[in-house]
């Protein structure tokens, strides 16, 4: 990028980045998609408030889906506009919300990330939508956050990520990094998890992972890791080749001890648990720990070489619960009768159900403000609980994150998990983590979002 591009880019960003983005990290991590978040959050004129068009009407009342339908993420976000649907023919089929029928209004961003920022302003300004519910990688959340903050629409965002964001338009209902990769790799460190030592940080090449894996490397540091026994690297979004790879991790690996940290996203994920095995590499020898690949990723790959690897969740389709039962078999039988792709062999995994119960959790707030009006939707939605497919979750009384249970799952030959390891009770999300951020927290009660700690 040339320096009249960052000075531009620079300038843009004190009017439209979101907030918790670092100025030096939104241009380095973010490059040109970053100049179309910040080209975004300029273009569409005057700023549209969503409370205008969020007024009480006998109508229907139209809900953005947000999901990459084609490119590399559609391995993983075609199946969160799918449950998304479902869930809405059920409330649909019951009545509605407050009497009215949802009618969602569905677009593909194609893994583009800037194309995401335009198809959000579609959403609002056009279609004028009371709620969104959409994205999954962090690049794709970063470049629809100008346009949500700007306009006052509100963003369901169901997959875990990094942290370090405290949007007042976003309800987080994946994971934050104390509720998934912090546990994890705290249970490979203990007796009962291996006692690893050696930790390979291997990542796509973009905020989350490399978000996510400076935290982990700030408390295996505080933990008393040695600096030599971590190794990050980081490939791009479908990147295909990891044979090079893969013979680097072995060598890192010798003398026993070691493990992997997978933040691999897409359909990257499939040649390289390929070559892991191709190579000679087995979970007994190395294990992987991944926070990105759940049942779906799996029906798209050879699960018998896969078999004792591990991910780090808060929710399994084989978790035992009445209502899992009856939502896994809901599922099923919902693509089942659409004629979708898979049909009744498609599974469940985490981000499906927090994409699933996100829409509930709307729903709720809802009734409870009486209104559509986002501002009014945002105070009620605190605190609102719901009993998910896996068991209760709870939306934070301040902070727009959820409170859910943490899960260790190995893989099975079947492509499900065996969960062997779970949070006692809910998790509190913290959005900055201790190890990195200290002096920061998230409230949107006491404080205006980020504040600082006394």
């Amino acid at each position: 990028m040339s320096e009249e591009k960052k000075e531009n880019l620079s300038d843009a960003f004190e009017e439209t980045a979101p907030s918790g983005i670092d100025r030096r990290k939104f241009l380095k991590l973010s490059g040109a998609g970053a100049l179309g978040i910040a080209a975004s959050g300029l273009m569409g004129g005057l700023a549209f408030s969503n409370t205008a068009q969020a007024g009480d009407k006998k109508g229907p009342i139209k809900i953005g889906v947000l999901h990459s339908l084609s490119g590399t993420m559609a391995i993983s976000e075609v199946s969160l506009r799918d449950v998304v649907l479902m869930a809405v023919e059920e409330i649909n089929a019951k009545g509605g919300v407050m009497g009215r029928k949802l009618e969602p209004v569905v677009v593909d961003p194609a893994s583009n990330w800037d194309l995401f920022a335009e198809k959000a302003k579609e959403l609002l300004l056009k279609e004028k939508v009371a709620v969104t519910f959409g994205c999954w990688t962090s690049v794709s959340r970063k470049s629809v956050l100008p346009v949500y903050e700007k306009n006052n629409g509100l963003l369901f965002y169901p997959v875990q990520y990094e942290g370090e964001e405290c949007s007042r338009n976003v309800f987080y209902t994946g994971a934050a990094v104390n509720q998934q990769a912090v546990p994890a790799v705290e249970y490979l460190m203990s007796r009962d998890g291996g006692e690893y030592k050696k930790f390979y940080l291997l990542g796509t090449d973009y905020v989350y992972p490399r978000t996510t894996n400076k935290i982990l490397r700030a408390m295996l540091l505080a933990k008393g890791v040695p600096a030599k026994n971590i190794k990050e690297e980081y490939t791009p979004f479908h990147h295909q080749d990891y044979q090079t790879i893969v013979q680097k991790l072995k060598a890192f690996s010798r003398g026993g001890g070691a493990c992997v940290i997978s933040t691999i996203n897409g359909d990257s994920n499939v040649p390289f648990y390929k070559e892991f095995a191709n190579q000679g590499l087995t979970s007994g020898d190395v294990p992987i720990m991944a926070f990105s690949v759940a049942e779906d990723e799996l029906r798209g790959m050879d699960t018998s070489a896969l078999v004792g690897h591990l991910a780090a969740w808060n929710y399994f389709q084989s978790v035992k619960t009445p209502q899992n039962k009856k939502f896994v078999a809901a599922f099923k039988a919902y693509c089942e009768k659409n004629k979708l792709p898979g049909g009744k062999d498609r599974v469940t995994d985490d981000p499906i159900e927090a994409a699933y119960f996100g829409v509930y959790l709307w729903k709720q707030a809802v009734e409870k403000a009486k209104t559509t009006d986002v501002d009014a939707v945002r105070k009620a939605a605190y605190g609102q609980e719901f009993l998910a497919p896996g068991g209760k979750v709870k939306l934070d009384d301040r902070n727009h994150h959820t409170h859910k249970p943490v899960l260790i799952g190995e893989i099975l030959k079947n492509g499900q998990f065996d969960v062997i390891w779970k949070s006692k009770g809910l998790v509190k999300p913290e959005p900055w983590s201790e190890y990195t951020s200290p002096d920061k927290g998230c409230d949107w009660v006491d404080h205006k979002g980020t504040y600082k700690k006394v």
